[in-house]
């Protein structure tokens, strides 16, 4: 019986193997991978050429804003923009409008990917003062994990008090999931910028003096603890600073099962270059991080302390993101279109990341973390048939105009490089190939955790 789909004369990498040869894929699913010999016939045969050939990469943090801000972006454009970058699968965090703080929410964001989406996407479900009754439900409707706003954000999201904050690691730990953490001390961010405003500066540099590293490595010290008293996994999102890496490995190494991801922005745009000349377009919550930072994280991803890379993907208007006002524009940018690229440019070409370590990063320890491997992030037999393509030779420039999330303005405009992706597979269907969307209709689906995650008893 014939294969559905065949990609062959490729380089295949995993995250720990790398040899000729491609993949089969049938109903959607891996069926053989090996040496082109190997494979079996196909209905449809793609040479790639010796390009390189991945499980299929993700986004594991991007905001779609899909209920309620669609003004900004929506599944469509948001997915669009992934696949684009070649990317088969995101995780789209919860404070939209209404937030993603009930099943019904879930269940009415899930209906929406299937209809818009191009890629797969998996949910996290936010947890605030007034919801953890709701952790068991949002579970059992099929999120990967949740999420806490420790600091001031995008929606306004105010964070649990302690008590509650113990209260809901213990329900999250009934669930076997994981609970994430915007991790930064908001009462030390409010007072800082409170003085900040009072000077009348405008400067950059007042935005990253607002929000000190300190904020960063004490919230993971506390929820680290609170992690440790409760059983609760837990992740810390978007991590930017030598001080919360080095608080992640310390409780690393007491035994917590906590995981980080840092983004592309703290580990190629440091402040003393970057900040003041680019302003409002890089401010970003935690903010972007001096020189050394930047460097340190980037060691932490090597040594295993970084779990993975995400880009925090947050589109908005011009009119919000480029406000002259510097205390009332708007944190986030743009980001996943360009993730695959800038990695294999900045860390592959010119700073020695393998293909393996790439992988692992950008595929593997991402699906681990959030519940959805072997499904995703591996070449497995019998997993789904996600599959990423690269000429690390194709050159690029990033031009905003030519991107295509609904809102395009980026830090990362007029940067020039090495290596894209060069076709998306998402279940064995080709959604791009060389930088255009080739399928007729949104394909995507919302992924539940495997296995299911089932309520222990109390």
């Amino acid at each position: 019986m014939p294969a559905d789909l065949v990609v062959h004369n490729g380089l295949v990498v995993t995250a720990t193997e790398t040899f000729p040869g491609g993949v089969a894929i049938t109903n959607g699913q891996i069926v053989a991978v090996g040496a082109d010999s190997a494979l079996p016939a196909a209905r449809e045969v793609i040479d790639v050429g010796g390009n390189v050939i991945t499980p299929g990469l993700v986004d594991f943090h991007v905001h779609f804003r899909e209920p309620g801000l669609t003004y900004k972006e929506d599944f469509t454009t948001g997915s669009t923009a992934a696949v684009l970058g070649g990317l088969t699968c995101v995780l789209d965090m919860p404070n939209t409008k209404p937030p993603t703080s009930t099943p019904e929410v879930v269940a009415q964001r899930a209906a929406a990917i299937a209809a818009k989406s191009y890629c797969d996407v998996v949910l996290v479900g936010v947890v605030v003062q007034e919801n953890v009754d709701q952790i068991v439900p949002m579970a059992a409707a099929g999120v990967v994990g949740f999420k806490v706003f420790l600091g001031e954000t995008i929606g306004n999201l105010p964070a649990p008090d302690d008590g509650m904050l113990l209260d809901a690691l213990a329900q999250v730990a009934r669930t076997g999931l994981r609970l994430g953490f915007h991790a930064e001390n908001n009462q030390i961010l409010q007072h800082r910028t409170r003085q900040m405003r009072a000077t009348g500066r405008q400067d950059m540099a007042a935005f990253l003096e607002s929000r000190p590293a300190v904020c960063e490595a004490e919230a993971i010290q506390r929820m680290a603890l609170f992690a440790r008293y409760t059983g609760a996994k837990i992740h810390i999102y978007h991590l930017s600073s030598q001080d919360g890496a080095q608080m992640v490995r310390e409780w690393k190494d007491k035994g917590v099962d906590i995981t980080t991801e840092t983004c592309p922005h703290y580990l190629f745009l440091p402040a003393e270059q970057y900040l003041e000349p680019l302003r409002t377009r890089l401010r970003v919550n935690p903010p972007v991080r001096t020189g050394e930072h930047g460097a340190y994280l980037y060691q932490a991803l090597l040594d295993g302390t970084v779990d993975m890379v995400a880009t925090d993907h947050a589109p908005h208007t011009a009119e919000e993101k480029l406000n002259p006002d510097l205390w009332q524009a708007l944190s986030g940018f743009t980001g996943t279109e360009t993730l695959v690229q800038l990695l294999l440019s900045e860390a592959v070409h010119k700073r020695g990341l393998t293909l393996n370590q790439l992988v692992r990063l950008c595929s593997e320890n991402p699906a681990k973390i959030w519940d959805v491997w072997p499904r995703k992030g591996s070449l497995h037999i019998g997993a789904d048939g996600d599959l990423t393509v690269l000429d690390l030779n194709r050159p690029w420039t990033i031009d905003e105009a030519r991107l295509h999330s609904k809102n395009n303005i980026t830090a990362w405009h007029g940067w020039q490089g090495k290596g894209q992706p060069v076709m998306t597979i998402v279940r064995g269907r080709v959604v791009m190939r060389d930088g255009a969307l080739v399928t007729d209709r949104p394909t995507g689906q919302m992924v539940r955790p495997l296995p299911p995650a089932a309520p222990q008893q109390s």
